[in-house]
């Protein structure tokens, strides 16, 4: 089998995202920090926004996919790659492997939305749909990459994965230093902790007085009970939410020493006031916002931590969002 196996890596170390920003450099995008004056006037803070919604393929999966797939030898590329995801981690590799050149094969939910699906197919990534509840979706990877040879990426416990989606943090820290500001917060989206413990760690050498929290949906607060007891916890199977990108049974083996270090702590919110967020999103600031991707908004809206007076910066993680779906928020 071959696929990066968080038993076998080290923790992945700032200098790592260093490599992924010039692995990267000229294929993402380097997505801008916005703000709404209105907004900051009746949230009584600075709040500004880090839209990865507007990154390549619509999600800052990208990012870890193509400092992966850049990272590969000829033997591996000649074998191609294969991952598991509900969408947005399919779309990342399935764009980076067709810009290399070589073949990808997606293990999917049936039940992931229409647009990731569609979009990781057009991007010309085989795929292989399965039942998220009674079914294994790592262990089809898994054998699909024994099968075939391909390498198994990981969606998010694989340090090239993380110290790719922690360019991420390195430039935040660019563009507040360009903005001549202090963040005092920094809000991201968790499901298993890769985009999270990426940030951080580009945070703990750059922004080392910046506050982190995770935000997870609730009934998928895997890592809000983790930080709690000190050990990985893992979420109901029975568990449901539309935020998709954010399902992960667990925090990850590498994530989740990064993030149990180096974290504030972590909130969840519910989808209803996700959905408040991407309405707001939308509203004020013309984004397209997926629920999954909004969760960080949600919490600064209904009051998880405190930001008064505070400059605070919210990563919106993605915009692959279903246009029924969406149409059906906005008139919630």
């Amino acid at each position: 089998m071959n696929f990066f196996s968080p038993t076998a890596e080290a923790r992945p170390q700032f200098s790592d995202i260093l490599q992924a920003a010039e692995r990267i450099k000229g294929k993402a995008v380097r997505t801008p920090l916005l703000e709404s004056p209105i907004l900051n006037e009746q949230l009584g803070a600075r709040v500004l926004f880090k839209p990865e919604n507007l990154q390549r393929t619509g999600s800052f999966k990208y990012r870890g996919a193509t400092n992966t797939i850049q990272a590969l030898s000829d033997e591996q590329r000649r074998n191609g790659v294969t991952a598991f995801s509900s969408g947005n981690h399919a779309q990342g590799v399935a764009a980076a492997a067709k810009e290399a050149g070589i073949p990808a094969t997606i293990v999917m939910p049936k039940d992931a939305p229409s647009i990731k699906i569609r979009n990781t197919r057009a991007y010309g990534a085989d795929i292989i749909l399965y039942d998220r509840y009674t079914e294994d979706r790592e262990a089809i990877g898994q054998r699909v990459s024994e099968e075939t040879g391909a390498t198994l990426i990981k969606p998010y416990d694989a340090s090239l994965t993380i110290t790719g989606q922690g360019t991420i943090g390195l430039e935040i820290a660019e563009q507040a230093a360009e903005m001549s500001l202090q963040p005092d917060i920094i809000l991201a989206p968790c499901g298993g902790g890769g985009l999270m413990s990426g940030i951080a760690l580009a945070s703990e050498e750059l922004l080392p007085k910046t506050e982190l929290y995770a935000v997870e949906p609730a009934g998928f607060d895997d890592t809000v009970r983790s930080l709690a007891s000190g050990t990985r916890e893992t979420n109901s199977a029975g568990a449901r939410s539309f935020c998709d990108a954010l399902l992960s049974p667990s925090p990850g083996e590498i994530t989740f020493p990064i993030n149990q270090k180096l974290l504030k702590g972590a909130v969840s919110v519910t989808d209803e006031e996700v959905t408040e967020a991407v309405k707001l999103a939308f509203g004020q600031m013309k984004l397209v916002v997926e629920p999954g991707g909004a969760v960080g908004l949600a919490a600064v809206l209904a009051g998880k931590i405190d930001i008064r007076q505070k400059t605070i910066i919210v990563v919106l993680s993605g915009g692959n969002v279903d246009a029924e779906l969406f149409r059906t928020i906005l008139a919630a």
